[in-house]
Formats: C-alpha cells, sequence, structure tokens
C-alpha cells in the first residue's frame, strides 16, 4: 500500500475508494448540504483529480470553501485539519480532543453492511431486503412526526439503496421488492418536497413512483402518485388538469377504501379551485363514505404518509370548504380534525395536520369577522418550530394575512398585531430558507 500521507489518504484506503468514487461520495454529500443550506457554493461542487491528490498526499492544510464542510460531513468525527494531517499528528492529539459521535457509529455500521453485502453473492441478501422493506415503512410511519429536512435525507437515502439492489440482482422475487420499495421511497420523497414547497421535484419524483409501480403493475402505487401530481396541478392553478388525473387514479386496481377516500378528497379540493361547489360536495360526501372493507398493502397496510386517516380527512375537506367560502362547514370539519387528532397519544400526533387544521379553524371563524377566535385558534400555531413550517401551513397562514385586509379589520389593533405575528412566523419558516417560490394553494 502507497504511504499514506494523510489521514484522508488511510479512510479512503480502508473504505477501498478511488478518485471516482470519492468524487461521486463528495458530489452527493455537496448536494445534501445545499440542499439544508441553500449556500450556492455547494451546489454543483466537486473534486477535480489533481486537487484530491493533493489532499491525500499531505501538500494542502487549508482547503477552500466548500470543502471543509464538505469533508467533515463525509467523514464524521472528523475535523478537516485531522483529515489533511498524518495519522501520526492525529493518533498523538489529546483523547479528550477525540470523542465520538454518533457519526462514527454510522459510519462504522454502513461500512460493514457495505462489505458484507459485497462478500454476499451477486444476488441481494433477503436480510437487507427486508432491512430495505423495514426502514421505508418506518419512515412512511414517522413522516408526521419527523422533521421534514430529515424525512428527506432518509428517503433519498433510502432510494439510493432500492436502486443499487436492482442493479445487483435478477432474481425476480428481490425485483420485484426493489421495485416496489424504489416506487415507496420516490413517492415519500416527492410527499416532503412538495411539503417543502418545491412542486417541480415533488412532480418528477411522483412521476417516478408511478413509473416504478408500472414496471411491477402495483396500481395503489400508481394511484398514489397521480394524487400528488393532482395536488400540484391544482397548487399551481391548473384544477382542471388535477381532475383528469384523479380519474387515471381511480381507474387503477387493487385500491382499497383509503386510497379511495384520498383520491376523493384530493377531487373535492380540485373542483373547489374550479369553483364547482355541487361536485365539491359530492366528492367530500364519497371521501365520508368509503366503507367496503377493502383494503391495500399501501394505503391500508403500511398507512402513515400513505395512509389517510380521518382526522387528515377532515382537515382536508375543511380547506376544500373555505374555497367555497363556507364559514360552517369549514368549522365543523377543522373542528373535528383537532378532536380527532387530540384523541391521539401526543406521540402519535402529526404537527403538520394539526397546524394545517388550527390555521383552517383560524380562517373559518375570520371568514365570519370572528377576530378574537381566529386569534385563538391561531396562538398554538405560532409555537411550531421553524423546521416543521413547511409550504401547507405557511399557505394556510399567508391566507389568514391576506383575510386582515378586509375592511371590517381595517383600524383593528388587533388585527393589525396579528398580521404581524404572521409575517415573523413566515420569515423564519423553512420554506423560506429553501428559496421556494412555490404558489400557494387555497388563494382566491
Amino acid at each position: 500500500m502507497a504511504e499514506q500521507a494523510t489521514l484522508l489518504r488511510r479512510l479512503v484506503d480502508e473504505r477501498r475508494l478511488t478518485y471516482e468514487d470519492f468524487n461521486r461520495l463528495y458530489k452527493r454529500v455537496a448536494e445534501e448540504l445545499y440542499v439544508e443550506t441553500h449556500d450556492p457554493i455547494l451546489r454543483g461542487a466537486e473534486v477535480a483529480e489533481m486537487t484530491y491528490r493533493r489532499w491525500t498526499a499531505g501538500k494542502v492544510q487549508s482547503p477552500a470553501r466548500p470543502a471543509p464542510q464538505v469533508l467533515e460531513r463525509m467523514f464524521p468525527g472528523h475535523t478537516v485539519r485531522q483529515l489533511l494531517a498524518s495519522p501520526e499528528e492525529v493518533a498523538g492529539a489529546d483523547p479528550e480532543q477525540r470523542m465520538l459521535s454518533e457519526g462514527d457509529f454510522v459510519m462504522t455500521a454502513r461500512d460493514a453492511a457495505a462489505h458484507a453485502d459485497a462478500a454476499a453473492s451477486q444476488a441481494v441478501p433477503d436480510i437487507s431486503m427486508d432491512q430495505l422493506e423495514e426502514d421505508v415503512v418506518t419512515l412512511a410511519r414517522t413522516y408526521g412526526r419527523t422533521p421534514p429536512l430529515e424525512v428527506y435525507r432518509r428517503a433519498k437515502e433510502l432510494l439510493t439503496i432500492a436502486q443499487d439492489a436492482l442493479d445487483r440482482t435478477q432474481i425476480p422475487r428481490q425485483r420485484q421488492r426493489a421495485y416496489l420499495n424504489a416506487g415507496q421511497a420516490a413517492a415519500i420523497l416527492a410527499a416532503v418536497c412538495f411539503d417543502l414547497g418545491a412542486l417541480g421535484p415533488s412532480a418528477q419524483l411522483a412521476r417516478t413512483a408511478s413509473l416504478y409501480g408500472q414496471v411491477i403493475e402495483h396500481g395503489p402505487l400508481q394511484a398514489f402518485a397521480h394524487g400528488a401530481l393532482a395536488l400540484r396541478a391544482y397548487w399551481e392553478g391548473r384544477p382542471s388538469e388535477a381532475v383528469r388525473l384523479i380519474n387515471i387514479a381511480q381507474s387503477f386496481p387493487g385500491l382499497g377504501d383509503t386510497a379511495v377516500t384520498r383520491l376523493a378528497v384530493i377531487e373535492g379540493r380540485a373542483y373547489g379551485h374550479l369553483g364547482n361547489g355541487e361536485a365539491a360536495v359530492q366528492a367530500i360526501r364519497r371521501s365520508l363514505d368509503s366503507d367496503t372493507g377493502r383494503r391495500d398493502d399501501l394505503h391500508d397496510d403500511i398507512g402513515g404518509e400513505f395512509g389517510f386517516p380521518q382526522d387528515r380527512v377532515a382537515m382536508s375537506n375543511a380547506t376544500t370548504y373555505l374555497l367555497l367560502r363556507n364559514a360552517d362547514g369549514a368549522e365543523e370539519a377543522a373542528g373535528q380534525a383537532l378532536s380527532l387528532l387530540a384523541s391521539r397519544p401526543p406521540e402519535h400526533r402529526p404537527l403538520l395536520i394539526t397546524s394545517q387544521a388550527e390555521v383552517d379553524l383560524a380562517r373559518a371563524r375570520l371568514q365570519r369577522h370572528e377576530l378574537d377566535g381566529a386569534v385563538e385558534a391561531l396562538d398554538p400555531v405560532f409555537q411550531v418550530p421553524a423546521e416543521w413550517r413547511g409550504a401547507g401551513v405557511i399557505e394556510r397562514v399567508s391566507s389568514v394575512r391576506s383575510e386582515l385586509t378586509r375592511t371590517e379589520f381595517q383600524g383593528s389593533s388587533t388585527a393589525a398585531d396579528l398580521g404581524e405575528r404572521i409575517e415573523d412566523f413566515c420569515r423564519v419558516a423553512v420554506l423560506h430558507q429553501l428559496g421556494s417560490s412555490a404558489r400557494l394553494a387555497i388563494e382566491g
């Protein structure tokens, strides 16, 4: 083995990374950091081979940005100064300065898993497929209680693992599982990108999920993806396209009651944007009447983000009633959603759904000129941490701000104070941190 001039060289050799492998990993980590920070210097960052050789040979001590940030994420537990120093210098440092972090354990576990997989046959070990499937299900079921950026990171990793499995195995049953897991991971990514206001990537990921579902003829996955595309369509001012997409989604075979309910809710919202009150109310009624006992393995058996429980149905229907300017219907549905959510144990209450229902309740009260009631409904929303202030919450809170401009609220100190609180709330929202310019959905 060549002389290891730096700790970075030793770590690269231990992982058997070529320059090409290193650069691919560097680019992937830089992109992850860009998504988190939106620092433009990270976008498209990569390493020239000559620079890589200088780093591993110990000829650079202070690399230019963004290298320190990326290298420290690539090799958790090490500072860039340590990585570019000799292994002997690092080993001789004060032990108290080299504390183990969770990143060390994560890297060790991943390295061990990668080596074990490589040592197996050309097929993917079934135990690895079991782990992938378990991880996808867990992420779907904890979606509502996991910060959106963390969901994004995990889902992206799971999609990569599923795609790697497809590249490695030709066993039909394993490919079937890998396609399904890849489609589910892509669908979760589509959902979280939507929640963060990144509508273009969300649509592309939804189409990816649908294509994976098409390969294995999985109707529920294709229906979920088309529902996501319909959501994007009416957010971008194309409600007729949303209705068309819902009609396609409803035609896929094998849908359980939950899938039918979810699609009816989305259909109702689309008709609300079209101003077709009769069709919207009919869709709302269908969303409340789907009880045939049919189930499918995505919406019902996995559930979580793929599910659509009654609290979410009520919250979504409240938004449709708001589009129809039906304040009584909106308040009743939002109140029902909050009552159902309150019946859950605190650790199982999805913060996004709860916050959206609270804002819908506030807007319904404003439509009836009940300013004090709206302030009361919004109080818990203002406590939502910044990382949870995704597109759905920000859009709804912004709509409250628009309601406050109505003539009857002019000159009210309460309305002015509420408007300032809303502006402060939105200013630090994760949606704005990501630089999203998404159109907000229930305007009008």
